[in-house]
């Protein structure tokens, strides 16, 4: 019996983001994106996405990024048929093509959206909520009552590829993230079919401690490295100075 567990180990590490996208992403299919606003999200893998001209997506994130950067850059060049988001208020370009009917959007609300995507990697297919009801989140969807409240049924979300931001990774894939770049990540990660994961950090399996993996590698498939990414702030205010 082999007392190094180590060597039993699969280094899930690629030479970049391109390579790691390679086989995997496609036209046609239903991706999710970690990140909030601008914080957390997998930029290189991103970039690597618009290169690759994969086309007619349905991107799962809270938001659409911002001009020019994030997943604005997949506006920009129409790679994106369809959004499911929760807040979209920032990105002009986003707004000229659903105004004028050339991008599909399925808005729901921030906690439902998370919600959809914990389901679908915790494997529930669906579940009731108070939110949405009697508004236009809750048309064409089943309405049930419970107690004597109406709830309306949503749907799992399981993407086909899920695309990361984590701090640290071991080459297992357990996952560190740091601060508020957590958000959406977590969720997303166990949500998709194929998860890959671009970090800051890559150390040796076993060399973070267990109590301080915040995702097991079970999840992660593929990791890239990005040890400096742009880290952009979505919106700055300052105080005028007197």
């Amino acid at each position: 019996m082999l007392n190094d567990t180590r060597r039993y180990f699969v280094n899930k590490l690629f030479s970049s983001a391109k390579e790691a996208l390679k086989g995997v992403v496609r036209d046609d299919q239903l991706l999710a994106v970690g990140g909030f606003g601008l914080c957390g999200i997998p930029e290189a893998l991103i970039d690597a996405l618009s290169d690759s001209q994969v086309k007619n997506l349905t991107v799962i994130s809270n938001n659409a990024g911002v001009d020019g950067f994030g997943l604005g850059k997949l506006l920009e060049t129409r790679q994106i048929k369809k959004m499911i988001s929760s807040y979209v208020g920032e990105n002009k370009e986003f707004e000229r093509q659903y105004l004028a009917g050339e991008l599909e959007l399925e808005f729901t609300p921030q906690g439902t959206l998370a919600e959809k995507l914990r389901a679908g990697g915790a494997g529930i297919p669906a579940f009731f909520t108070k939110t949405g009801v009697g508004t236009l989140v809750a048309e064409g969807k089943e309405l049930r009552e419970f107690d004597g409240e109406t709830y309306v049924m949503e749907r799992a979300l399981v993407p086909e590829v899920s695309l990361v931001k984590a701090h640290r990774a071991d080459k297992s894939g357990n996952l560190q993230f740091h601060l508020t770049a957590r958000n959406f990540n977590p969720a997303v990660a166990m949500a998709g079919k194929v998860c890959i994961v671009e970090v800051e950090e890559v150390v040796e399996t076993g060399a973070m401690e267990p109590d301080s993996i915040h995702l097991p590698g079970i999840y992660v498939h593929r990791i890239v490295l990005n040890a400096h990414p742009e880290k952009r702030i979505e919106k700055r205010t300052l105080t005028e100075s007197k």
